[in-house]
């Protein structure tokens, strides 16, 4: 679902990841200053957080699964080292980083515990690893894709990507903290992080539109009467969120978790 989407995605999804990268950086620096900080960017996308970072004087290494990825990446943060590697197997030596992150990347991986304890490998005795995911229950903005697709009776593909329930977790402040205390982890806290998303409605569509995400593969599996009668619910639903310029302000949220190697 992201193969070959690296500027698509930076100019659509990654808008709406970036509201969280601060509380992110803040997490996982704890009482030391980013400048100097050995941070490692897991899943970096497009590099919005490995950005920040670098931008504050950390030592930033990126990596992500998907090539183009990786190098959109380094082209925008051509201050950090930016390599492609999978969670868990991270290509780095133990007790490598200061700290760890990874910005709605839990959300996606095959196994969500070997995933947290890849990146407790790599990190040094009291370093900090900080994570973000969408929760559950779906906040507003999410939810309402939900509602567009039921509303234009759009047929979810048996074939989604769908984790081993066996692999799960509660997509919830208590389910988030409780993984990473799982992996071993000291002092984890949990937050919510909510806001309101702005971005251009062509923009929000278009993400999906080019098969970006679980609602671009929903989208691109209906036949052509259904994926038009999903625009123009698209149209109708998102307009009492739109202002006068075209930009929508949508209610979401996010869960951050935080915790000690």
């Amino acid at each position: 679902m992201w193969a070959g989407q690296a500027e698509t995605f930076n100019e659509t999804v990654s808008r709406l990841c970036a509201h969280t990268a601060p509380a992110l950086l803040s997490a996982a620096a704890g009482d030391r200053d980013l400048a100097g900080l050995r941070l490692l960017d897991v899943g970096t996308g497009s590099g919005t957080v490995a950005g920040l970072a670098d931008e504050h004087g950390a030592r930033v290494t990126a990596v992500d699964a998907e090539s183009s990825m990786v190098e959109l990446a380094a082209k925008r943060v051509p201050g950090a080292e930016v390599r492609q590697a999978i969670l868990p197997e991270l290509p780095f030596p133990e007790a490598t980083f200061d700290a760890a992150v990874a910005n709605f990347v839990i959300n996606h991986v095959g196994d969500p515990a070997a995933a947290i304890a890849g990146m407790r490998r790599v990190v040094r005795p009291g370093g900090r690893i900080a994570v973000t995911i969408w929760p559950h229950p779906k906040p507003e903005a999410q939810r309402l894709w939900d509602e567009i697709f039921d509303a234009a009776g759009a047929v979810r593909p048996d074939d989604l990507p769908r984790l081993d329930p066996a692999l799960d977790f509660r997509r919830d402040q208590a389910g988030l903290t409780a993984l990473l205390a799982g992996a071993g982890l000291t002092g984890v806290t949990g937050t919510t992080i909510s806001w309101t998303m702005r971005i251009d409605a062509g923009a929000w569509w278009s993400g999906p539109a080019a098969g970006i995400g679980l609602t671009g593969l929903i989208l691109a599996a209906q036949d052509e009467p259904t994926a038009l009668r999903v625009r123009q619910e698209y149209d109708r639903r998102t307009a009492p969120y739109r202002g006068p310029d075209g930009v929508l302000a949508v209610p979401t949220a996010a869960l951050l978790a935080t915790g000690t190697v």
